[in-house]
């Protein structure tokens, strides 16, 4: 993946952009190397900026009273990683974002993003499709837990990211599904059978 994904991740939503609007949008990314176990954004810290995953792999989580880490989320090449709460509301973030992989990402401010929408007309129109999408995900996601039992939970995570089973540990998919890495031992091991 380059830089031009950015631009193909953009038009999926349905926007052409001009010639001129795609020069200045990837003029306005820059591109960061991330090494493996580095962290984007710390709990606490106001989220200003998104990126748009270019290769590697990251996991956004919390930590609980005890300290027991919850993954909500992981982005892989061509999806977007950021803190919209924090983002949208300027208030220090409650989950933290760290690479899983040495990566590489596409960063934008929220400072320079406000600038591009005054230039590139569709803009808005992406970023309001992009945050429908995340939307549906979530409330996808918080359906899924309260209506499925750990099996079925673990059964859709391998069929709907297929790809993501290669590259996480035991330890990253039961955080993301809620459950222990012995459970999670259980379930794969009735499924083998």
């Amino acid at each position: 993946m380059d830089k031009a994904s950015l631009i193909d991740n953009f038009e999926r939503k349905g926007v052409i952009l001009t010639t001129e609007e795609k020069e200045l949008i990837l003029a306005s990314f820059q591109t960061v190397h991330v090494k493996k176990k580095d962290y984007l954004l710390k709990a606490g810290e106001v989220c200003d900026f998104e990126a748009f995953v270019i290769q590697g792999c990251f996991k956004k989580y919390c930590l609980d009273d005890k300290g027991d880490e919850h993954i909500i989320h992981f982005s892989i090449e061509d999806w977007w990683i950021s803190d919209l709460e924090s983002y949208n509301n300027g208030l220090p973030s409650r989950t933290s974002i760290q690479a899983l992989e040495d990566s590489e990402i596409l960063f934008i401010t929220k400072e320079v993003k406000e600038a591009l929408y005054d230039q590139v007309s569709g803009l808005e129109r992406i970023y309001r499709r992009m945050t429908q999408q995340e939307c549906a995900a979530l409330q996808r996601r918080i359906i899924n837990k309260l209506s499925m039992n750990a099996t079925e939970e673990y059964e859709y995570f391998c069929n709907r990211y297929p790809s993501l089973l290669k590259r996480l540990t035991n330890i990253q998919i039961a955080s993301y599904l809620g459950i222990s890495q012995e459970f999670l031992s259980k379930i794969r091991s009735k499924k083998k059978m």
